[in-house]
């Protein structure tokens, strides 16, 4: 099985171009800064929040394509430098006219979520921060096709963050894996596939509690979690706020789009049957 690197090396090279040699000055939480991309900071131990995140996906190949998440977390923190959260989805699907998929107008209750996070390093005390985090769901709907399917997924994700200029500039890498093992319910059929990717973002404080920037995701979809079949693959770029509410409150908007991408065996120049052309995402959270 031969698996391209490339885009891996070149990613993980332009981060470390980007880190500077001083040291780390204390100011930036990137816990929750980034839309579509996380961050090594996990929170004080002891401390506990409410998130909401919403998440939506527009346009597939014709047709009409709109799948919206609503997702509800609890996040605690019980001891220093792990950080465990819960959550349970609800999904809106409206699939018109979309080659491949069958027509649904639908809202449903999509599954539960545990997400571990334990942090590695800490900017404090080391050159960069890095965390480890595993999120697992389980999933009684198709998060593309609304089908009735019993799904499991996990997502793996080592994310790596630097101040570039203290308490005004910082720069995150996530490098991720993510294997899904589902059954579908009406036919017995039985499916795996696995998503590699590294994602790209910086943030700067124009304003204090105000962070604008982009971020930059390059996803690649296999047949088999162990990246047996090349699917396809995209490049995903958009624009990042994060805005600090009041001393307890939050809340981060992010907008990306396909600018490349190809399926197998197409010549297209996107890939809108494994991906969508356009996601967003709203997180608001507070702490309590």
């Amino acid at each position: 099985m031969l698996i391209d690197a490339k885009p891996f090396r070149a990613a993980i090279v332009c981060f470390s171009a980007l880190l500077p040699t001083c040291v780390h000055a204390e100011g930036i939480d990137t816990e929750h800064l980034f839309g579509f991309m996380i961050g090594s900071d996990i929170g004080s131990v002891g401390e506990r929040e409410f998130q909401s995140q919403t998440t939506g996906r527009f346009s597939k190949t014709g047709g009409n394509y709109r799948a919206i998440s609503q997702e509800l977390e609890l996040e605690f923190v019980p001891t220093k430098n792990f950080r465990i959260e819960m959550g349970s989805t609800f999904v809106f699907h409206d699939i018109d006219s979309v080659p491949g998929f069958e027509d649904r107008r639908q809202l449903a209750w999509q599954g539960a979520s545990v997400d571990l996070r334990y942090r590695f390093l800490d900017r404090d005390a080391a050159p960069v921060g890095l965390t480890f985090a595993v999120e697992s769901h389980l999933n009684r709907s198709d998060d593309t096709t609304a089908a009735v399917v019993r799904n499991y997924g996990t997502e793996l994700t080592l994310a790596f963050d630097r101040e570039l200029i203290p308490d005004f500039a910082v720069a995150a890498l996530n490098l991720i894996y993510q294997p899904e093992w589902t059954h579908l319910v009406g036919t017995g059929a039985a499916e795996q596939e696995s998503t590699i990717g590294a994602a790209f973002g910086v943030m700067a404080q124009v304003r204090p509690g105000l962070f604008v920037g982009g971020e930059a995701r390059y996803l690649r979809k296999y047949e088999g979690i162990g990246l047996e079949e090349f699917a396809g693959q995209a490049l995903f770029v958009g624009p990042t706020a994060y805005f600090k509410l009041s001393e307890r409150s939050r809340l981060t908007a992010a907008w990306s789009f396909q600018v490349w991408g190809r399926s197998a065996g197409s010549t297209a120049a996107l890939d809108l049957v494994d991906f969508e052309r356009h996601q967003a995402r709203l997180v608001f959270g507070v702490n309590f």
